[in-house]
Parts: structure tokens; C-alpha cells; sequence
């Protein structure tokens, strides 16, 4: 599967990628034949359906928030391109001052891009506000979560 999903991806897409979110040539090629192996409908994008098929998502208490953060609003599908923009947020931060251009866009994994991620998990009606329903919302998904995990292990 690793020769076809590097087949599919061409070089000058590869570097743009590298370029936009800092991932090296060998994590995009890897993370392509992921996000191909995930692409039950062949078709070169990623539904929610898809996502939902990933283990650890399906039982994290968020998953279905880190499972939005992928798609745009008003879209249902995520292609290649938006996967590593979206994966890029997860990228520790690196110290980019020893080759930051001035004229460059500030890094997807930057401290600010970041906590503006995190803040757009909670802001579920994407009003620019996390309020207090959205914040009980989470606060209870991860109590709830917590409650099953002790039982258990008990």
C-alpha cells in the first residue's frame, strides 16, 4: 500500500505540503497512505463516517470535536491538502526563530494557532465565544468518560 499512495502523490505536492505545515517528506508520504487506507469511498477525500472508523477517536470524549475541527463549515468532505493543514496543529512547536522569514505566515503548529484550535473545539456554534452551555457540554463528556473509566478498573 506504501508504493501506491506515494505513486499518487506527486513531488511538487509533497513539497507544498512540507512548506505549508513543517511535516517532513517521509511523514506526508506515511500519513498519505494513512489517509488513503481510511478513504473507504476511494475517492481521494475523508467523511466523517471515515473518522468515526478510528478507534481512538470513537472513544475519546472530544472525538467528535476533533472530528469537526477537520471540516470547514458547511463541508462534508476533507481532501488530502485539509487533513495535514488540520494534522499540523497537533505538531509540537519548534523553535522557528532561527529561520523565521518576516514575510512568512505565521506556522499552523505556533503557539497562537494552537490555542486558537483548541478555542474553536469548544466554540461549538463558531460564535467567536465559548459559552457556558459549550464549556458544561465538554466538562460533562469528560466526567462522564472519567465515571466509566474508574468502574473499569474497578
Amino acid at each position: 500500500m506504501g508504493s501506491r499512495a506515494s505513486t499518487l502523490l506527486r513531488e511538487e505536492e509533497i513539497e507544498e505540503i512540507k512548506k505549508e505545515t513543517g511535516f517532513s517528506h517521509s511523514q506526508i508520504t506515511r500519513l498519505y497512505s494513512r489517509f488513503t487506507s481510511l478513504d473507504k469511498g476511494e475517492n481521494g477525500t475523508l467523511s466523517r463516517e471515515d473518522f468515526q472508523r478510528i478507534p481512538e477517536l470513537a472513544i475519546n470524549p472530544l472525538g467528535d470535536r476533533i472530528i469537526n475541527a477537520f471540516f470547514p463549515e458547511g463541508e462534508d468532505q476533507v481532501n488530502f491538502r485539509g487533513f495535514m493543514r488540520t494534522l499540523a496543529h497537533f505538531r509540537p512547536i519548534e523553535d522557528n526563530e532561527k529561520n523565521k522569514d518576516p514575510t512568512a505566515s505565521e506556522p499552523l503548529n505556533s503557539r497562537t494557532n494552537k490555542l486558537l484550535f483548541a478555542f474553536r473545539l469548544y466554540d461549538l456554534d463558531r460564535d467567536d465565544k465559548i459559552s457556558r452551555d459549550e464549556l458544561l457540554q465538554v466538562l460533562e463528556k469528560v466526567d462522564v468518560e472519567q465515571k466509566m473509566s474508574i468502574r473499569f478498573l474497578h
